[in-house]
């Protein structure tokens, strides 16, 4: 997030002066390393969560559009890097691999088959494939059907537009090119201990060098917090109005990796279940094609746990210290009105290997304990807002809190995430700069053709921006 909010301000603001703070060794180790997330470029081709089924039966793809659009939108910020030269080479971050929803049973085959009319009928969802027959499936995705039983329903959808994103090399590449243009400066291991306002208006940031171990305060006109689940803390030191009654919710999670090139060369997409019952959207299971460094691999899961940290390099206070008395009457609501969360969440941290494995074999039928090995992933911090009827609500997705004059932003909030980064960052943009705009319009459409256009209702558009982007992104030959 913040490496893409730098590059737009570079882009459109060349003139100013950026400084950016890590608290670890390098950028990216926390939620945009690779193998802290699941690489998924969410576009809503396979992910069942966001298509719910109504009481009446039909299928609400309202949620899927948005995602899908704003998916399209990062893919027209990405193709300006490639155009441009700012990313030598697509292939570095993202590579075409083919989106599947997989389900099994008559009420979810029946779901889906709607789930497909539904989509498939859109513009954004052009192309979309169903099948049930079990021939066809397997060569869609042989190591799925390999040894499954006989006579078990299944369908599937297939997209050839999906993608595989490294996020962690992403990020990398756009700090690189912030770090090389001039006028931007990146501080390695250095922690942002406190943010408030001065005097003459501006933002004090107070920063502590932790190879040297010495402080220093910044002053800044415009301050942005993209510290991933870190990033409520320090909304809460800033102070502003806004900040108050926010709190967070962390998720933890694990994968299975999967390395064994004989197994890895089986299966060749991204095949998206049905979440449990009060399991939260981001813990849908899934079988992932990863391409990282150059090398594919296979990651399964996630499964869920509970931390009381917010980072995964992060504290055990980081829960605790993050309670007010202005937000402390949300959280307490979204306790009490969770069950279901907190039951599925103590179910997981309890799992067995054996437990985990039984998983796994849903969709790998054949899958031996001694070819996948249990990763760590990243920290999520779902959002917990005041709710005037409930106390509090948890939410799932991602938000932008700014101050009322635009001179501070954070970033809350987990999936679709580092997928959706550059509409997100145009929210930023209007929110906090709105008076620029006018002089920014000509440059923002150069980045993104579809600026102030909706592709969901421009189906001649949308069909020329994909092929453009996949051309421009290497993404033709799946």
């Amino acid at each position: 997030m913040s490496a893409t909010l730098g590059v737009f301000l570079r882009q459109l603001q060349p003139d100013w002066r950026i400084s950016i703070f890590e608290r670890l060794d390098n950028v990216a180790e926390e939620s945009s390393d690779a193998w802290n997330n699941a690489g998924t470029g969410h576009s809503a081709l396979c992910e069942l969560n966001y298509t719910p089924q109504k009481a009446d039966g039909s299928v609400d793809i309202s949620k899927a559009v948005a995602v899908n659009e704003a998916f399209q939108i990062s893919r027209q910020f990405w193709s300006h890097l490639v155009e441009n030269k700012i990313i030598a080479s697509p292939r570095d971050f993202i590579t075409p691999v083919p989106h599947m929803s997989f389900v099994w049973g008559e009420a979810n085959v029946a779901f889906l088959r709607k789930r497909h009319e539904a989509l498939s009928a859109h513009p954004l969802f052009a192309g979309m494939e169903y099948s049930e027959d079990p021939a066809q499936l397997a060569q869609w995705m042989p190591l799925v059907m390999q040894a499954r039983p006989p006579g078990q329903l299944l369908a599937v959808t297939r997209s050839l537009n999906g993608t595989d994103v490294n996020f962690g090399a992403l990020t990398r590449l756009l700090f690189s090119y912030l770090t090389e243009s001039g006028g931007c400066s990146l501080h390695t291991k250095h922690d942002v201990l406190n943010i408030k306002r001065g005097p003459d208006g501006r933002w004090q940031i107070l920063v502590q060098d932790l190879r040297q171990n010495t402080q220093r305060t910044v002053n800044a006109r415009f301050v942005f917090i993209g510290a991933g689940g870190g990033a409520l803390s320090l909304l809460q030191k800033t102070g502003i109005p806004e900040s108050k009654g926010v709190g967070g919710f962390p998720v933890s999670g694990q994968f299975l990796r999967c390395t064994n090139p004989e197994i890895v060369a089986q299966h060749r997409a991204k095949v998206y279940g049905k979440a449990s019952v009060g399991a939260p959207p981001m813990s849908v299971p899934h079988l992932d094609t990863r391409m990282i460094d150059g090398k594919p691999a296979l990651l399964f899961g996630p499964y869920a746990g509970f931390s009381t940290r917010f980072l995964k390099f992060g504290s055990l206070m980081d829960l605790p210290r993050s309670i007010r008395l202005n937000n402390i009457k949300a959280m307490l609501a979204v306790a009490k009105d969770n069950w279901p969360l907190t039951k599925y969440l103590i179910q997981q941290v309890m799992q067995s290997n054996s437990e985990r494995m039984n998983a796994l074999r849903d969709f790998v039928p054949t899958a031996r304990s001694k070819d996948w090995e249990l990763v760590v992933a990243g920290q999520r911090v779902q959002i917990i807002k005041e709710d005037a009827a409930k106390g509090g609500v948890l939410q799932f997705g991602t938000e932008v809190i700014s101050s009322k004059d635009g001179s501070i932003a954070a970033l809350l909030g987990a999936s679709p995430g580092a997928s959706t980064a550059a509409p997100i960052m145009l929210t930023v943009l209007k929110k906090c700069f709105a008076e620029k705009l006018p002089e920014w319009d000509a440059k923002l459409k150069a980045m993104i053709p579809s600026y102030g256009q909706t592709l969901a209702n421009n189906p001649e558009l949308c069909a020329e921006l994909r092929d453009k982007t996949t051309k421009t992104l290497q993404l033709g030959d799946v």
